[in-house]
């Protein structure tokens, strides 16, 4: 006879397996929504497992728990795509504080007997749990613009954010020392609690990809952490993946933004921006009208689309669907540019193209296209401002310079469709407006983009 060890140590292990095709298969566009799928099944597998666990001895509050569970995150699962950063930031929180929580619980259940390794693993746990709860619900409020997106800085912001670290840390080497100095405990997480504010507030919106990537790898971690003191295998894999894939994605994108990690990591990297704001040069743009666009639109045999985050804001991406299919009907060769840091997490922009089911291999990345813009006739950016700005790439004093950016200033006709001339979340002004082969297009994303559809198709509808 089975028994019910048996069944849960087998779920248990197909589910780390499912977690781990799930990662392997998310890297890939095509095979992205088997990994979904793998990872929603494994997660299922999870659950039912734990509930299989024969410690239970009621299930009211496990019912209840899971009713509250889907009140919340089922209508999380229909926010607009735009809002999915700020989702994600949410869900960040939401498992922190499930991290802390059951941290806690599980100290004041084992106090004073805490075993040196349990309460080292315990402490690094609560740590990086509250820290990143509060850091979360910051990102996803500046995200939301339900707070200021200007980074807050002031001087020795270093030093206050190291040294709130080290005295959470040093609370945790006394508490390994003696486990029984249980008036500590509590310090130790209202400090992670602060830091995890103190982490957010000098970082502007434009490094949020990268935030939203830390606090992913942050969450990981401290569910690892919480595996081993749970004496979970199945929490310990799927922490070590969610921390480890997330804190390599948050590396490359630092590379990709010619940033610090360790600035990233203490969070200071925002006053660098803040220097930057002023000086900017009076200077005059060309713009032009849909029907001119469309004219030098329809005449071209190369067109590269670059979408940014007004494209997301504007809902544009169906739009530019059209454009897409009008320009290649036409016999244009057409290609999407995909900035590393485009948008306001990792993966925003092909998120979106894919919604409106552009074809993937249409899609190049930053290294790949770049070489292709000379040759290319018309770079029309839509909605994206940093990660084309030349400065990065000719002027020394630019705080963005060195940033890997796409060259869409080497293209012989650059078209911008933009609100107005106010800069990106850098807060610099962009000097590839004020080129001679630069047209700006003034209006909504998606209007104007129906716009030149229109044009396109001889002004009907």
């Amino acid at each position: 006879m089975i028994r019910t060890e048996h069944v849960i140590e087998l779920t248990y292990l197909v589910a780390s397996a499912l977690f781990i095709l799930s990662l392997k298969w998310l890297s890939s566009p095509v095979t992205a929504r088997r990994g979904v799928r793998a990872g929603e099944i494994g997660m299922a597998l999870a659950i039912v497992g734990t509930l299989l666990h024969g410690g239970i001895i009621d299930y009211k509050w496990i019912a209840i728990a899971l009713v509250l569970g889907t009140a919340i995150g089922a209508p999380l699962g229909f926010v607009h795509m735009t809002a999915v950063p700020q989702r994600t930031a949410l869900s960040h929180a939401f498992g922190a504080l499930c991290v802390t929580l059951v941290g806690t619980a599980e100290y004041y259940l084992q106090a004073p007997g805490v075993p040196r390794f349990t309460m080292g693993v315990l402490a690094l746990e609560v740590i990086l749990g509250s820290l990143t709860f509060t850091g979360s619900l910051m990102a996803a409020g500046k995200l939301q613009e339900v707070l200021p997106q200007r980074p807050i800085t002031y001087k020795g912001q270093n030093l206050v954010n190291l040294g709130l670290l080290a005295v959470a840390v040093g609370i945790a080497a006394i508490l390994v020392g003696n486990p029984a100095l249980s008036w500590l405990f509590p310090l130790i997480v209202i400090l992670g609690l602060i830091f995890g504010v103190l982490l957010i507030i000098p970082i502007g919106g434009a490094d949020m990809p990268t935030v939203i990537s830390l606090l992913n790898s942050y969450a990981g971690l401290s569910a690892a952490a919480m595996g081993f003191v749970l004496n979970s295998k199945l929490l310990i894999i799927a922490g070590a993946l969610d921390g480890a894939s997330g804190l390599i994605l948050s590396i490359n994108m630092s590379k990709a933004m010619n940033r610090s990690f360790t600035n990233v990591l203490f969070g200071a990297f925002g006053q660098e921006r803040v220097k930057a704001a002023g000086g900017a040069e009076v200077r005059s743009a060309k713009s032009a009208s849909a029907e001119e666009a469309a004219a030098i639109l329809s005449a071209a045999s190369r067109v590269v689309i670059v979408p940014g985050y007004g494209m997301a804001v504007a809902q544009a991406q169906h739009k530019v669907r059209e454009l897409f299919d009008a320009l290649t009907r036409r016999g244009a060769e057409v290609s999407f540019a995909i900035h590393p840091v485009a948008g306001r997490m990792p993966g925003h922009m092909n998120v979106l193209l894919a919604e409106a089911d552009i074809p993937y291999d249409r899609l190049i990345e930053m290294d790949e296209i770049n070489g292709d813009f000379p040759q290319t006739d018309v770079a029309l950016v839509i909605g994206a401002n940093d990660v084309t700005n030349p400065a990065a790439r000719n002027d020394p004093s630019s705080p963005i310079y060195g940033m890997p950016i796409l060259d869409v200033d080497r293209a012989r006709t650059v078209m911008v469709i933009k609100r107005g001339m106010s800069p990106g979340f850098a807060g610099i002004d962009n000097p590839l407006y004020y080129l001679d082969q630069t047209l700006m297009l003034f209006g909504d994303a998606k209007a104007f983009t129906g716009a030149l559809v229109r044009e396109l198709a001889g002004g009907e509808g």
